[in-house]
């Protein structure tokens, strides 16, 4: 009987709190990729451009690559969640999700934007620097304000963070005057921390975004290597993104004044005789 209860203890499980689910590691490459795509915006253009390197080839590879791995760590966001709720997350899913989606789309657009102002010609770094600021904030408040506000269900309260990051990114990419720019980037992080709907992404609206994200993974490949027409489709890719930004929550807007509309009606017709 004794060597049976050492056997036991020896065999003890490891407590729930601290077990990974299949989830968990997909959030834990979320954060692998935001990682990585501060470190190649570092080497390939931040540290080239304060050394007086040239290389443009390599600045374009390594901003590409950046954006593709914040594309990347979209991807996993998408699917952490898709496997959370089919089999099962640990205790700690929600907030290995939040930690991971703060780098990934908290501090990795935010320092683009920040080297961006420092390798641009027309920028002012200073000023971009208090636009990055700025992104990184907005997405923490929208984190923290996600993590204690409930909502109805299939609806996100401001613009997903994955979305306004791919959003930061693309202004950054279509290289417009410097003003617009910072304007256009400011203008995407009051719509991450405002009350404006947007749909989550499920059923046929996720296989959409997958979609989306697979397509522009193609167009910033095109651009890298140079592709005949890749800065066009880049930029037409971007322009679009933009476009989507400010579209969809006005669907969710149509929807919810008609079902106004409808609750009116039904309230008329109830009250009358």
């Amino acid at each position: 009987m004794p060597e049976a209860d050492e056997e036991d203890d020896s065999g003890e499980e490891m407590p729930l709190s601290m077990r990974l689910s299949i989830a968990d590691t997909l959030t834990l490459g979320n954060a692998t990729c935001g990682f990585m795509a501060v470190y190649f915006t570092t080497t390939g253009i931040l540290i080239p451009h304060l050394t007086g390197s040239d290389e443009s080839g390599m600045a374009r590879h390594s901003a590409a690559t950046a954006v593709i791995l914040m594309l990347c760590a979209a991807v996993f966001d998408l699917f952490d969640g898709l496997v959370a709720r089919k089999l099962r997350s640990s205790p700690m899913g929600a907030e290995l999700d939040n930690l991971s989606d703060l780098i990934s789309f908290g501090l990795a657009p935010a320092y683009f934007v920040l080297v961006y102002g420092m390798v641009a010609d027309d920028a002012h770094q200073r000023v971009a620097a208090l636009g990055a600021v700025v992104v990184l904030l907005a997405v923490v408040l929208r984190l923290a304000r996600f993590s204690c506000v409930t909502l109805k269900d299939g609806m996100f309260q401001g613009m997903p963070s994955p979305f306004g990051a791919l959003t930061v990114v693309s202004i950054v990419l279509l290289e417009l005057p410097f003003v617009a720019t910072l304007l256009a980037i400011v203008g995407t992080a009051w719509l991450m921390v405002s009350r404006v709907e947007y749909p989550k992404p499920r059923g046929p609206l996720a296989v959409a975004m997958l979609s989306w994200i697979v397509a522009a993974m193609g167009l910033l490949a095109a651009w890298a290597f140079e592709a005949p027409g890749g800065q066009l489709l880049l930029q037409t890719g971007c322009a679009l993104q933009l476009v989507l930004g400010a579209v969809i929550p006005l669907f969710a807007t149509a929807r919810r004044v008609n079902n106004f509309r409808d609750n009116r009606r039904e309230a008329r017709a109830a009250q009358l005789p």
